[in-house]
């Protein structure tokens, strides 16, 4: 079993521990910090999404039913899902379809997400957690109908540089409204755990090169948003900070708390939140209406874009090949199975890779799968006991802010290295790049100030509608694919390169400069590889998750075919 390794090679880089490599065993309480860090950015990401659609009471139940089924497929994920150190978790392509749902249900005309200004009279839903429910059952469906019929994979493979490089900068963008809202609860605070991560993670090893700063570079983001929330905290005692809910923040004049939470749909025992609680099934059943349904579908498929994007992401930052379509489309079947298992046990989002929580392994160089297990451990523990998870969730607003505006940079940072891979004084490549990107802003941004536009006389319609065109993501990855096939350019153009006259592949992953193959990463464990690789499952639509042996003969000729011309070389000059 590999283990962490320091570097002594360069004095630049002494006492600097890398430990990029998936089967890396970091320390005990080095990775006990680790998955800690990774909790508190997860948390970030339950706090605005969670916090957007639930009311004050009794959210720390529904917090801890999220923290739970985020574990459960967290752990799934790392062991048969695509394997990549990833954390699940709610996310935005769920938040917009469910406050669609609900402005719809409430009769609200404008799903602006905290930034209206007029107070108009709304008509509370029926059962809101029900219907968020049935949109979160049905989301997950979406997912796993995509990953096992191999869209997932089959569209990754034919995303190149051009698609992958604005999908990921639109991935980091999409979310900078809300960071910023969160920072206004007080930017002061949100400015401190900002600098301060910065400082651990870029500049103290470049001063001091000691193995304890290395140490601090790795838990930047732990270390900031405890200091931050230390600081934070001792001024509310002295009275100088005065901090307000997310709920007030993100809900005000559109998302009422009689809008939200009933108590017909969930039942808590008593008013404080317990120490231990097993999330056990809700008595209720989720309702699948049509505006519900309708919902769900969008951030299914929203969703079945951001997820593989963020494998990318996950990926590069770890220096290894871009997923092979099997281990997509596994990983996409884990996160449908989690956001399925989470409706039907009570929670009302769905779960998808976390897109900070990749970025954390940029900013920590530790990409360990053992951390990210640990982490859905703490997860689980998390998941029974509401009172840990309220005081979890009671990190100011500002902090959570600063961490999303850290972690989402690093998406964007990724994505615009995609670019070095393609021409970009290729006039084709400036419209599409610049096209996709201004539309991609522009329009979602439109329809979400104009919903009154789409009125087809059809609800449902109305809602899938609404939450796919104010959906950044979505946008950016149908329109980037679609001019990347259908405007003509040349391979070079495109940063693609033919392989062996049949094959085309992307000239970032020939250039990437892997340290490890990508069996050692993406192969699921030899248990699970013989069960998909019994008859019964060869058939559709589990071949989707199998590693198809043509695929895996074909890659190793490719291998051995461009390495032999080198190696002769080096015999016939010897």
């Amino acid at each position: 079993m590999m283990t962490c390794k320091e570097e002594t090679l360069d004095p630049k880089k002494a006492g600097r521990i890398q430990c990029l490599e998936v089967d890396c065993s970091p320390p005990l309480l080095l990775n006990f910090a680790l998955a800690l860090q990774h909790v508190l950015v997860l948390s970030s990401l339950c706090a605005l999404v969670v916090g957007t659609l639930i009311q004050e009471e009794g959210k720390e139940k529904i917090v801890a039913f999220v923290l739970f089924y985020s574990g459960i497929s967290t752990l799934l994920q790392s062991y048969i899902g695509s394997r990549l150190p990833l954390i699940q978790a709610p996310s935005l392509d769920f938040l917009i379809p469910a406050i669609a749902l609900l402005t719809s249900q409430s009769g609200t005309p404008e799903a602006c997400r905290g930034q209206c200004t007029e107070a108009e009279e709304t008509v509370a839903p029926a059962h809101p957690i029900r219907e968020l429910r049935g949109m979160t059952v049905v989301t997950g469906m979406v997912q796993l109908a995509v990953g096992l019929t191999h869209l997932s994979g089959f569209a990754l493979g034919h995303c190149g540089p051009l698609v992958l490089a604005p999908l990921l900068c639109m991935l980091g963008f999409s979310i900078y409204r809300e960071a910023a809202l969160l920072c206004s609860d007080h930017w002061g605070m949100a400015a401190l755990a900002v600098v301060l991560t910065v400082i651990l993670s870029q500049h103290l090893h470049s001063f001091l090169r000691l193995s304890v700063f290395s140490v601090c570079r790795r838990l930047s983001v732990l270390l900031s948003v405890m200091v931050t929330w230390g600081v934070c905290a001792a001024l509310v005692q002295w009275g100088h900070v005065h901090l307000i809910s997310v709920t007030q923040m993100l809900s005000t004049k559109r998302i009422l708390n009689a809008t939200i939470v009933h108590s017909s749909d969930i039942t808590f025992p008593g008013d404080s939140a317990p120490w231990l609680d097993f999330p056990l099934p809700a008595l209720a059943l989720p309702l699948l209406s049509g505006k519900s349904i309708a919902a769900g579908v969008a951030g299914g498929l929203s969703a079945s874009i951001s997820s593989p994007a963020v494998y990318v992401v996950a990926a590069r930052l770890l220096k290894a090949p871009v997923p092979p379509a099997h281990a997509c489309n596994r990983g996409l079947c884990v996160d449908g199975l989690g956001s399925l298992l989470a409706g039907l046990m009570g929670a009302p989002v769905g779960l998808c890779s976390s897109v900070p929580n990749a970025c954390v392994i940029g900013l920590s160089q530790s990409g360990s799968r053992r951390t990210v297990q640990l982490a859905g451990v703490f997860l689980l523990i998390l998941g029974v006991s509401p009172q840990l998870a309220k005081i979890l969730f009671s990190v100011p607003l500002a902090i959570h802010g600063a961490i999303l505006c850290v972690t989402y940079a690093l998406a964007i940072g990724t994505g615009i290295t995609y670019f070095q891979h393609t021409n970009v004084d290729s006039g084709r490549n400036i419209f599409n790049i610049g096209f996709t990107v201004f539309m991609s802003l522009a329009l979602p941004h439109w329809f979400r100030h104009h919903s009154k536009f789409i009125h087809t006389g059809a609800p449902s319609v109305d809602v899938l509608l609404q939450s796919l065109l104010t959906l950044p993501v979505f946008f950016v990855g149908v329109l980037a694919f679609l001019l990347e096939h259908t405007v003509s350019g040349t391979l070079s153009e495109r940063g693609l390169v033919r392989h062996e006259s049949t094959k085309i592949l992307s000239l970032a992953d020939q250039k990437q400069g892997y340290s490890h193959s990508p069996d050692s990463i993406y192969d699921p464990p030899s248990s699970v590889i013989k069960v998909l690789n019994l008859p019964g499952l060869r058939t559709i639509p589990f071949c989707a998750c199998r590693i198809p042996p043509v695929e895996e003969v074909v890659v190793t000729v490719a291998e051995m075919s461009s390495l032999l011309p080198d190696k002769d070389a080096g015999v016939g000059s010897g």
